[in-house]
């Protein structure tokens, strides 16, 4: 349903034709409420429902509001500014930028009583917009040209010695039409690896391609942050859609149901990069994710993750007796699966069995045998488990524990001599147990069996141009500092901003982690049904730090800011 219109809420055009006798109030409020039920301007909807021509209704905009009038046939889009205003605002707005002077953007536009978009531009721009008024139809045809006209650079954007190679091995060359498709889609492949290649460089974790109605957008997630890197012509959308699917062994003739595939990039003979795809029917087209795997990630150890020393030797100390078990807890993207890696490749040893259950897989660790879950053929988790304890295992890695029946195989691998390591969705290691309790486990299989949790976030890492900064003590006191810390011995920063952090203030990651043994005391409380909050006050009398106190740390380091932790551990 469109918003209703009174006369004092038609548009300045809208209202000039009524007051000037064009239009009768009914037909203005009429044409209006139209135009806001299809997204579409007033001018274009009254040009469709053929009230006035579009050079009637300019000539009577530029009388009207005293604006200059000017036809587009005569302008050389070759001559126009470059890059001031994004594209897909040229579309959404629809108005053009025709030149500049000084601090004066001129634009042409149909209806000049659109406030909205041109507050938008000189928002984005930053300079003092003047309205040009133009005939709505040329300006149609002439964004159009403008948008096709940045395909053009499509064509040599990647260095043909890149090549895409398929899951199964297969390569498929830049410049193999068959490949392709089509001649016509050779452009669309090397727009495609220039996306992924520079998602590679700036450190992107996801790369998201988005149609909508009017426009279609590519986003680079940095530093847990999306960034809109790129507005390609909208009509490309279903080609690159078809190009990402084929080489990441889809079923491109299937639009209607999410799918998921893999996809892999070499950089080099001695570098590749895999990408996990994922598919999801949207109103106006399928949105693409990829997810970028760098399976060098896997050998950072547990310095460049950010472990504390001794949180690095309570794990370290897990890890090394072989069994029991080992969980990883905290939201979606906050490196649960690179932390188990970095403890596997720590263990994958020619003497070591190591199989790992995953949905799907992320990270190719060789040595290790990964199965990748599939619950429609009916491998589960709890399918893999059982089969792995019948393939002499010394360590398993199970993806997620998701239910009783995963959960309860689990913790009998771990009493029965196995190592098992796995993760959970949950705010804090404490909370780990009472959610394995809530899943129906009993606490006296849980209390000999979990060895350690380890709860994770990821804060931004402030970049090289970072400055001292002064927070008051109250600010520093509340956050969680005591009186003894702010003893004057070290300075907080904040982010600033420059070239190489796009500035933004923050270059990279840290990680931030409470590392839980299970004590004695612990297990007992676990025995006894205790509750979270119990466990965690045991845990603070035995010294764990938790995620906020783990967090000051980083900026008691200089690592990154105040504002990041607070943001990340939200507490």
């Amino acid at each position: 349903m469109g918003t209703a219109i009174t006369p004092s809420n038609l548009s300045g055009l809208a209202r000039a034709l009524v007051q000037k006798g064009g239009l009768a109030e009914a037909e203005a409020e009429a044409i209006q409420t139209e135009a806001n039920n299809s997204g579409l301007g007033f001018v274009e909807q009254l040009i469709s429902a053929k009230k006035f021509t579009a050079p009637d209704i300019a000539l009577f905009a530029a009388k009207t509001f005293g604006l200059p009038l000017l036809d587009l046939n005569a302008i050389d889009s070759d001559q126009l500014p470059k890059k001031i205003i994004d594209p897909k605002a040229i579309q959404t707005h629809r108005l053009v930028p025709l030149y500049q002077r000084e601090k004066w953007l001129y634009v042409g536009v149909s209806d000049p009583t659109n406030r909205p978009a041109l507050n938008d531009i000189k928002f984005q721009t930053g300079l003092t917009v003047h309205p040009i008024v133009v005939e709505d139809d040329k300006l149609g045809s002439f964004i159009k040209k403008l948008i096709e006209a940045n395909d053009v650079s499509l064509k040599n954007l990647v260095d043909d010695n890149i090549d895409l190679e398929l899951t199964d091995g297969e390569q498929t060359e830049v410049n193999d039409d068959a490949a392709s498709g089509e001649i016509d889609d050779a452009p669309v492949v090397k727009y495609i690896q220039k996306i992924l290649i520079d998602a590679i460089n700036g450190g992107a974790s996801d790369i998201h391609f988005e149609p909508f109605e009017k426009f279609y957008r590519i986003r680079y997630r940095t530093d847990g942050i999306l960034y809109e890197v790129a507005t390609p012509p909208l009509a490309l959308k279903d080609k690159i859609a078809s190009r990402i699917k084929v080489i990441s062994k889809m079923d491109i003739s299937e639009k209607c149901v999410p799918q998921d595939g893999r996809m892999k990039l070499m950089l080099s003979k001695t570098r590749t990069i895999d990408f996990r795809v994922s598919t999801l029917p949207t109103l106006f087209g399928e949105k693409i994710v990829m997810r970028i795997l760098d399976p060098s990630s896997a050998t950072l150890g547990f310095d460049a993750l950010g472990y504390e020393p001794d949180q690095k030797q309570h794990l370290l100390n897990a890890i090394g007796r072989l069994y029991g078990m080992i969980l990883v807890t905290g939201p979606t993207g906050s490196g649960k699966t690179v932390s188990l890696y970095t403890c596997l490749n720590i263990l994958n040893k020619p003497g070591i069995n190591i199989s790992t259950a995953e949905d799907p897989a992320e990270i190719n660790l060789p040595g290790v045998n990964q199965v990748n879950v599939n619950e429609k053929a009916g491998l589960t988790f709890a399918t893999a488990l059982r089969a792995f304890l019948r393939q002499d295992p010394d360590i398993i890695m199970v993806g997620e524990i998701r239910d009783l029946i995963t959960a309860d195989i689990a913790i009998k691998a771990a009493q029965t001599g196995h190592m098992v390591m796995s993760t959970l969705h949950t705010n804090d290691a404490p909370a780990t147990l009472s959610r394995l309790l809530n899943m129906g486990v009993a606490p006296f299989n849980i209390a000999p069996s979990v060895m350690l949790i380890t709860a994770q976030r990821l804060a931004r890492r402030l970049c090289k141009c970072k400055q001292p900064i002064d927070i008051p003590k109250e600010a520093l006191l509340r956050a969680g500092y005591s009186e003894s810390d702010l003893d004057g011995s070290w300075q907080p920063y904040g982010h600033t901003g420059c070239e190489l952090c796009k500035n933004t203030g923050y270059k990279g990651r840290v990680g931030i982690y409470q590392v839980m043994p299970i004590s004695e005391a612990m297990a007992r409380l676990i025995m006894k049904n205790c509750t979270a909050i119990d466990i965690a006050d045991q845990a603070r009398k035995e010294g764990i730090r938790d995620l906020r106190q783990s967090g000051l740390i980083k900026v008691k380091y200089g690592d990154t800011s105040l504002e990041e932790i607070e943001a990340v551990t939200n507490e």
